[in-house]
């Protein structure tokens, strides 16, 4: 993604300017706000299952419907979508979220509220690959890396404290009071973008074919699959971690919340240091950063009898957990020769394969093997990321 693609009405080089310096921050923001949308859901459920007059298992699908929507709709959208303005489109997209999201605070049935979650999922992997695309050619390239991880920490922070965050803000505010704060926030970014973001240099129409031609490298795919197994490792033990610590660890019921929350707050040191490292080889930084998430799962499992090991293994695995977010992006995109945004968005809705994968992993083991099972079979799946990672690297021309 060459800096020369962006132009801007106002200024000369695109990433020279105090100004994109602040469009990159919005749109970590906004990030922060349209992944949070994805995740907060999970900690609304039993509040808005009983409102709705549903199971929590029938609410439960809302999480399915929005992750699959993803997986399945966000490489054709985005591949539509990439010779759109940038700044136009990302208004857009947050003006969708911010009416989706009051639709959801005001929907009367799960059937309306399934609506309401499937319109956002459509756009929120237009919005991930695009997003970390043009902050990558805003600050240049290089400050690219940075700039991406900067996106990421809107990105890594809502799906780490997103959990957490539904659950404290039921409490607070109920689910349908939650769901008009997102749509508050997404339309303030809206209005944000539209008045900060420089007008970008409206991208080369590329035709569907020339841009699916990046499926034919074996080392992109080889980068794509090798996401699917690190998130799968991932969400195989993150899905679960609640009931980990109220089962395994005896936290009390009302405490677990606060320990998500610590957890993604920790964590957060994680994204700061892939995107630092990313730079010096987005390979071996993965097989590194999956070498340390194996550690800290495996850890977090065995020391459940003790609260202060708990807490430093959990630290662990928080810090790795959350490098890898925006090292996998990272790494997926520089693997494609072209078509960067959608790259970017085919590495999304891999990641939702994998979150998709790992819950369904980690529930089967629960029904066989029991809960404190998930914890070492998570940390294999992320061992073999760390074989696979010198078997993908041989597939580079």
């Amino acid at each position: 993604m060459p800096p020369s693609t962006l132009s801007t009405a106002h200024a000369g080089a695109p990433h020279q300017t105090s100004g994109n310096s602040l469009a990159v921050l919005l749109l970590a923001i906004s990030a922060f706000v349209i992944v949070t949308t994805e995740f907060i859901i999970v900690g609304l459920l039993p509040s808005l299952a009983r409102d709705l007059g549903v199971s929590v298992a029938v609410a439960g699908q809302l999480v399915t419907l929005f992750a699959f929507t993803v997986m399945l709709a966000g490489p054709f959208l985005t591949a539509m979508l990439s010779h759109f303005e940038r700044k136009r489109l990302f208004v857009v997209i947050l003006l969708l979220f911010a009416g989706a999201n009051a639709l959801a605070a005001a929907a009367p049935n799960i059937w309306i509220l399934g609506l309401a979650r499937f319109l956002p999922a459509l756009a929120l992997p237009v919005f991930w690959g695009t997003a970390s695309e043009t902050a990558g050619a805003l600050a240049g390239p290089e400050r690219s890396g940075k700039a991406v991880a900067n996106v990421y920490l809107g990105i890594s922070g809502a799906m780490v404290l997103g959990i957490p965050l539904g659950t404290l803000a039921s409490e607070a505010f109920g689910w349908r009071g939650t769901f008009w704060g997102l749509s508050g926030l997404s339309l303030l970014m809206g209005v944000l973008l539209f008045f900060v973001m420089p007008t970008l240099a409206r991208p080369a129409r590329v035709r569907l074919a020339e841009q699916a031609r990046i499926l034919k490298d074996p080392y992109f795919l080889g980068n794509v699959v090798l996401s699917v197994v690190v998130f799968t490792a991932m969400f195989t033990a993150y899905t679960y971690l609640a009931d980990t610590l109220q089962q395994l660890a005896e936290i009390p019921a009302g405490q677990v919340g606060w320990w998500l929350m610590g957890f993604g707050i920790v964590g957060l040191a994680g994204n700061w240091l892939g995107g630092h490292f990313v730079g010096k080889g987005p390979l071996q930084v993965t097989a590194v950063a999956a070498l340390v998430l194996a550690v800290g799962i495996a850890a977090t499992t065995a020391f459940v009898g003790s609260p202060v090991w708990l807490g430093v293994a959990l630290a662990v695995w928080g810090v790795a957990n959350t490098a890898l977010y925006p090292i996998c992006q990272v790494r997926v995109m520089q693997s494609a020769s072209h078509a960067q945004a959608l790259a970017g968005t085919l590495n999304v809705s891999m990641a939702n394969a994998g979150i998709g994968l790992g819950a369904i992993i980690g529930g089967t083991i629960i029904v066989h093997s029991g809960l404190p099972s998930v914890g070492y079979v998570a940390a294999a799946i992320a061992l073999l990321a760390v074989v696979l990672t010198p078997l993908v690297a041989r597939l580079k021309r």
